[in-house]
């Protein structure tokens, strides 16, 4: 009998450990999933310093975003790396001045640049996730390459619904150049309704497809570029070729300039509703940005200068971390940070490991925004066509029409004071970092 019952367990014993190590296995795969949060990275196109109502806008409401930074970081000194969106995109992207990659331009409509893109050998963001167990998505304006080679999906995107050009219309998604721009992954598919509306609808539908994460998406709204349409104003870009009546009233212009803000503000709310309804709150870090400063119908605040410029108004952006349980719900940061710092630190964030050999420029702001530790001084660039400009601490210098000047801004946020001949020593110290910078990106 006691021979009988040895055998039974002897039997039995390797069928226990299969189970033992199997749920042990499986405990450990759902444990690393839990320490990978979800990331949401949202970018707006065209928003301007003082153009949402957490910024000072009056006229424009945005109750969403304005949620998520009374629940989360307030940036006041956020910066786009470029005035203008393709050169802006690929520092985010690949957490290195743009200038690495050889995107100073933005990527148009027609003309020879329209066959050119992010070269693949850049690293993104979404393959280092995608390398550490994220499924990844980008839905709305990818700006990095018309032509299907340089397809986000090739980029490190296991989705992409959305258009690879700029300025496209809102209902039609015809471009400038009267070219459909809208795909599905590596292929043309038409979608009806509105852009912002079906950029939300994809990002909730992915979200809710990888609740169990963890989960990287892009949402890169369209708005608020131009061309200016709300839910209900008319298709400006026909599939015939032609061209619909576009605004001819300013009041128009700024009718529909406020729906498309607020139309992307309540799209932003249906994303953080889903995200609280299947309780991943404290497991999903929320970012928002906008790619670079206001058009001529935007505002830029109390700052000088629209889109396309190296004055402030150009590239310092709004931004917003909102991470329950982690970024302290309130919070206000002035420390200067840039859009390429998003690439290591929604690498640290994830716990992702860089390829070896990858140099980044951006720096970590996970410490920033969870303990609002300082950053580690350094300097910063911006170089667009032929003007540059560098950021050292208050010290602002700026290359403006072959004219140098120097600012305080600290002092003079509107950049009015020039400085260059009462502070000669920091004038020559600021020229002298640009011109390093300059070979080392040239390299």
């Amino acid at each position: 009998m006691k021979n009988n019952l040895k055998k039974t367990a002897l039997a039995v014993l390797p069928a226990v450990l299969a189970a033992t190590l199997l749920q042990t296995a499986a405990a450990a795969a759902e444990s690393k999933r839990a320490a990978r949060p979800n990331i949401i990275l949202i970018m707006a196109d065209d928003l301007g310093y003082g153009d949402i109502s957490c910024y000072g806008s009056a006229k424009i409401k945005t109750p969403h975003i304005d949620a998520l930074a009374k629940s989360g970081m307030k940036f006041t000194d956020f910066h786009s790396n470029g005035p203008v969106c393709s050169p802006t995109r690929a520092a985010l992207l690949t957490g290195r001045y743009q200038q690495r990659s050889g995107i100073e331009h933005v990527f148009p409509s027609k003309g020879p640049m329209r066959e050119t893109g992010l070269a693949l050998e850049q690293t993104t963001i979404a393959e280092v996730l995608k390398k550490h167990g994220y499924a990844t998505a980008l839905f709305g304006k990818w700006h990095l390459g018309n032509n299907v080679e340089f397809n986000p999906t090739k980029q490190g995107f296991d989705e992409f619904r959305g258009n690879s050009g700029g300025n496209v219309d809102y209902h039609s998604r015809i471009d400038g150049a009267l070219i459909e721009d809208w795909w599905k992954n590596l292929e043309m598919v038409p979608e009806e309704g509105y852009t912002t509306d079906l950029i939300t609808t994809h990002g909730v539908d992915f979200i809710e497809r990888h609740k169990d994460g963890p989960f990287c998406l892009y949402l890169a709204h369209l708005a608020v570029h131009s061309p200016y349409q709300g839910r209900n104003d008319p298709t400006l870009r026909l599939p015939s070729g032609k061209r619909g009546k576009y605004h001819r009233k300013h009041k128009d212009f700024i009718r529909a300039y406020k729906e498309m803000i607020e139309a992307m503000d309540a799209g932003i709310g249906q994303i953080v509703e889903t995200i609280k309804k299947l309780g991943l709150e404290r497991k999903t870090f929320i970012f928002f940005c906008s790619d670079n400063g206001p058009g001529k119908k935007g505002s830029k605040g109390a700052l000088s200068g629209f889109k396309g410029s190296l004055l402030e108004g150009g590239h310092r952006v709004p931004a917003v971390a909102y991470w329950p349980g982690r970024i302290k719900p309130g919070t206000t940061t002035g420390q200067t940070v840039m859009g390429m710092d998003m690439f290591p630190t929604m690498a640290s964030i994830a716990g992702a490991k860089l390829p070896d050999g990858l140099k980044l420029d951006g720096v970590d702001l996970l410490d920033l925004m969870t303990e609002n530790k300082k950053l580690p001084q350094r300097t910063l660039f911006w170089r667009f066509e032929n003007d540059k400009a560098v950021r050292k601490g208050p010290w602002k210098l700026l290359v403006r029409d072959d004219k140098t000047t120097l600012y305080n801004l600290d002092e003079d946020l509107g950049e009015t004071n020039d400085l260059a001949r009462t502070s000669p020593t920091m004038l020559k110290r600021l020229n002298d970092e640009l011109a390093v910078w300059e070979r080392q990106v040239s390299n």
